[in-house]
């Protein structure tokens, strides 16, 4: 481990230091790479046409986002048990989003693997994280809001034993974590549709819980949160507009689970919500549009998540990007606000 541990705000600040560093300095080589095995990103058909110029290029940038957060991690952490299972997680979805980036470069087509699928994965991943969380991190299934207001979500719990240990399954509270990790990795999955838009709400979203779990007590987790903030800061100076690496499903998917991850050890499964707010409006945006399509025949939006009406409307790329990121610290530093009302 290095830095101080005297200095805890130093070693979080470190974290970022690194994993921008690593992740900015390994991600031309993996471009190259991509480049050389002709691994281009898969554009939508129906997609704006301005984006067709952008068929072809690399993808699975979210593998070096991940070797910078976990090489920083390591560098600075101690690895206590919710380290351990946060990092898991990410690296786990992190692998499943691999697996639908690759079936997607294999196949010649912007879809990978089928929606049944990653919900399969979704779902035994959320479901493990959910049990050890409780079982092994003492994590209380309950959910708290603003103003004190808490909800027990442990109520039906079924206890059973596993050799000489006792496991306790609280069912109500392992679909809440389902629905949470599922939603929040799909919402950024969604956000990833321009070039710098979830890599920079990621990094402020991300720079805030880091905050969280700082005054959480469990500087571990602050120096996680940061790492990934660092890491997002190093994969941005490739993938600002125009971007020479997309992140792909690999990335994605890993930081909203990341998100989860680090919602439920802090106990702010509620306040992350609003944190991410922007990842949580492009979600909707596309709900309401297959509903209002499905039951009316109508469109709400131009287009669907919801960066994409902006650009219908003739906005610049990077107009809508930038106004995103600041709608998106706007939601980060609600959350955050109201995180200090929590009971």
């Amino acid at each position: 481990m290095i830095g101080n541990p005297a200095y805890p705000t130093y070693q979080v600040f470190l974290a970022v230091g690194i994993a921008a560093l690593v992740t900015g300095l390994l991600m031309p080589l993996f471009i190259r790479l991509m480049r050389h095995e002709g691994v281009g990103q898969q554009i939508r058909a129906d997609g704006p046409q301005r984006h067709l110029v952008k068929q072809g290029t690399p993808t699975m940038g979210g593998l070096i986002i991940l070797v910078g957060v976990l090489v920083s991690t390591a560098l600075i952490a101690q690895w206590t048990p919710g380290l351990i299972l946060a990092v898991a997680v990410t690296l786990l979805t992190g692998s499943l989003g691999l697996l639908d980036d690759i079936e997607s470069v294999a196949h010649g087509r912007s879809l990978g693997l089928t929606p049944s699928q990653k919900m399969a994965g979704l779902i035994l991943i959320s479901v493990s994280f959910c049990l050890i969380a409780v079982n092994v991190c003492g994590v209380a299934p309950a959910v708290r809001f603003p103003g004190g207001l808490s909800i027990d979500l442990g109520v039906l719990t079924t206890t059973f034993s596993l050799g000489d240990t006792p496991v306790s399954v609280p069912w109500l509270y392992v679909v809440f974590v389902f629905l949470l990790m599922a939603g929040l990795s799909n919402a950024v999955n969604l956000t990833d549709g321009l070039d710098g838009l979830a890599g920079g709400c990621t990094m402020v979203v991300m720079l805030v819980m880091a905050m969280v779990a700082f005054r959480y007590n469990e500087l571990d987790l602050a120096i996680f949160a940061g790492a990934i903030a660092g890491a997002c800061v190093g994969f941005l100076w490739h993938n600002c507009y125009p971007a020479t690496i997309f992140m792909g499903d690999t990335g994605s998917l890993a930081l909203g689970a990341a998100f989860a991850a680090l919602a439920v050890l802090t106990k702010t499964e509620v306040t992350s919500l609003i944190m991410g707010g922007l990842f949580i409006a492009e979600a909707l945006s596309v709900m309401i549009q297959v509903a209002s399509f499905k039951l009316t025949g109508k469109r709400v939006f131009l287009m669907a998540p919801i960066h994409h009406h902006f650009e219908k409307k003739g906005w610049a790329e990077t107009k809508v990007v930038i106004r995103f990121w600041i709608v998106s610290a706007a939601f980060a530093a609600l959350g955050f606000a109201l995180y200090f009302q929590l009971g």
